[in-house]
């Protein structure tokens, strides 16, 4: 299932001065400090799923190396906690008990 920023309820969670803190990162990182290359767009939490809205714990990036940096994320995270398979544990044969 897709997950993006209009159905994340995570912008709940940001600070009341949220657009100051994010136009300070911007203004600070102005090129992407992932590629180096793009101009920044987006104010991103270093450390994935954290609620640490501090200056340093924040960083410019460009739209492209933020999907990656998320996406790479995630995956880490469904990896981390895998959903129960569909099947059974093989039960002992009851000749066997």
């Amino acid at each position: 299932m897709a997950h993006n920023w209009g159905t994340s309820k995570r912008s709940s969670r940001l600070p009341g001065n949220w657009q100051k803190i994010r136009a300070q990162v911007l203004d600070r990182d102005r090129i992407c400090r992932i590629c180096a290359v793009r101009p920044s767009t987006i104010a991103d939490h270093i450390e994935a799923m954290t609620d640490d809205h501090r200056l340093e714990a924040l960083q410019g990036v460009c739209a492209p190396c933020h999907r990656v940096k998320t996406s790479a994320e995630a995956a880490a995270a469904r990896a981390a906690a895998p959903k129960p398979g569909r099947r059974r544990p093989q039960e002992p044969h009851p000749g066997l008990l």
